[in-house]
């Protein structure tokens, strides 16, 4: 059965090939607004944000929209973005370097524009950026950002990781910090494959990607 939410509103022509409407945040339902609330409050709320995921009538941007959809898959969902995101072992770089070896190998846009600018907060630079998005290795100093690396980049790739690697991760970061790279580079490759079969691009004026010849179409 195909549902038709009567609080989609109209507002979607500026959207071009979005599958779902945004949906008006005075029009959800308790356990939509259950799950609207948990995405607008918590943790996302108290660290000033450099991305938009809410557009200016309140509507949720990004893969945040989708999960109104089904509320007993969104909250959960969001819960276990926001563990990842802010309560994990790994520093704002590390997790950031996970996230975009992610984005750039599903080239993911709206992931991409998101977490190029929570990156570039954390510390990244131009070229370490430009690095991860054309699917290059970036010069890394740190030998954990390099295992996180090669871990992400490994699993994202083959959705495995070679002995040398896990044992060369256990040995640096240690097993529940394995333990949380593998959930978060699982986690972004669900919001990247949710973010391509809805069609959810960057925000209205922010550029897209340059994706160049690298990453998996």
């Amino acid at each position: 059965m195909i549902d038709h939410p009567v609080n989609a509103g109209s507002g979607d022509e500026h959207r071009p090939g979005a599958r779902l409407p945004l949906l008006r945040p005075g029009l959800l339902g308790e356990e939509q607004r259950e799950v609207y609330d948990a995405v607008t409050g918590g943790p996302r709320r108290d660290a000033p944000s450099p991305i938009r995921y809410v557009d200016d009538e309140g509507r949720l941007l990004g893969p945040f929209n989708a999960m109104l959809y089904s509320p007993a898959v969104g909250l959960p969902l969001q819960e276990l973005g926001a563990a990842l995101r802010f309560r994990t072992a790994f520093t704002k770089r590390e997790r950031e370097i996970a996230i975009l070896v992610v984005a750039a190998h599903r080239r993911s846009d709206y992931e991409w524009y998101a977490h190029e600018r929570i990156g570039h907060r954390a510390g990244l630079t131009d070229r370490e950026l430009a690095a991860l998005r054309e699917g290059h290795a970036p010069m890394l100093g740190d030998v954990r950002e390099r295992v996180v690396y090669e871990a992400a980049r490994q699993m994202i790739a083959d959705g495995d990781l070679s002995d040398p690697v896990y044992t060369e991760a256990v040995a640096t970061l240690g097993r529940a910090a394995v333990v949380e790279l593998v959930a978060l580079i699982g986690y972004y490759a669900a919001l990247a494959l949710q973010l391509k079969v809805f069609r959810v691009g960057v925000p209205d004026g922010e550029p897209v990607p340059d994706w160049g010849d690298g990453g998996d179409a």
